[in-house]
């Protein structure tokens, strides 16, 4: 009875020693599997490659790991960032205003993501948002808008969509690729736009370029695009010249009526966003007495284009294909 209890005793010994055993082994696997996972987790934040230096227009930027809550202030910026596969990275957009909507093959991702305001973005959204990133259009900073600076000093790297040249956003692109680790992605979108811009500019090469009126808005004059504005790149690649492409003092222009009456443009290209909508606008030129005199008005040679389609950003070959579809409607040049 003894050696019995004895052996019994040495059996349940046995076990619960290798009972803990097991147990101290698997939570040693754990804590190895936690660890790898973490180091997994470091190296998808801060990666290889890090800290990344860029030039921004003449400012350099530094960011030292993957961004992880963007915010993407304008319409352009926002879809540019999805287009890239970025969404869900973007924790906030501004700017909703000025736009259309996205484009169908963006609509869900870009809808998902939150809106920090529908206009402008304020400093007091920006600095609450937690953003540790911001790629926003030109307009969004400055002496009227947000300072790059102050926000520096809050933790948020800013890089500023500001092209004039198709060079330059596809400069932009690259870049947006390096910062977030997407190279090959980032210049694979880049070598898509270039081969489709391409097909258009083979059709239209022999055309003579019409002259284009861009209508903005009317007013005092009408509020139109200069020379260095981006969106002149954009009509001369789809067979078309800016009628104010020699001005070039600043991107966004008024000029008088009769000024435009003696520029004679071919065709007038109306943006279409938040209000009035194209249809008032339109009729708004031809109720006007001096505009109402051009024969492109008196021919109903209007075109509309969404005002984020000819802002620098991911629409390049969408719009210059538009564009020149509204140019040649008989070519089919954009097909």
């Amino acid at each position: 009875m003894k050696r019995r209890t004895l052996a019994v005793l040495l059996c349940t010994t046995m076990i619960v020693t290798l009972l803990s055993g097991c147990r101290s082994g698997s939570s040693e696997k754990s804590d190895d599997r936690g660890e790898v996972s973490a180091q997994k987790k470091s190296a998808s934040v801060s990666g290889e490659g890090y800290p990344v230096t860029l030039d921004n227009y003449g400012r350099e930027i530094t960011v030292k790991s993957t961004p992880q809550k963007v915010l993407a202030l304008g319409p352009n910026c926002t879809e540019l960032l999805v287009a890239l596969g970025l969404e869900n990275s973007i924790v906030g957009t501004s700017l909703r205003n000025h736009s259309r909507g996205p484009l169908p093959e963006y609509a869900k991702a870009f809808e998902a993501i939150p809106e920090i305001n529908h206009s402008s973005a304020t400093r007091e959204a920006v600095i609450s948002s937690g953003a540790d990133f911001i790629y926003g259009i030109d307009w969004e900073f400055g002496s009227d808008g947000l300072d790059v600076g102050e926000l520096e000093d809050y933790g948020m790297t800013t890089y500023i969509n500001s092209a004039t040249t198709l060079e330059q956003q596809y400069q932009e692109i690259l870049d947006i690729g390096k910062i977030f680790g997407i190279e090959d992605r980032a210049a694979k979108y880049v070598d898509e736009q270039k081969e489709r811009i391409q097909a258009v500019q083979d059709k239209v090469k022999n055309e003579e370029p019409l002259k284009v009126l861009i209508y903005d808005s009317g007013g005092d004059g009408v509020f139109t695009c200069s020379g260095t504005n981006f969106e002149t790149s954009l009509i001369e690649l789809a067979g078309g010249e800016n009628l104010f492409q020699d001005i070039t003092d600043k991107a966004w222009i008024t000029v008088s009526y009769e000024e435009v009456l003696s520029r004679e443009p071919d065709i007038i290209l109306i943006h279409d966003y938040d209000s009035p909508s194209v249809e008032e606008k339109i009729a708004e030129i031809k109720a006007n007495d001096v505009l109402s005199q051009l024969s492109c008005v008196k021919d109903e040679r209007f075109a509309a284009i969404d005002l984020e389609s000819v802002l620098p950003g991911n629409r390049l070959a969408y719009t210059v294909e538009k564009l020149s579809e509204a140019f040649y409607p008989d070519m089919g040049v954009g097909k």
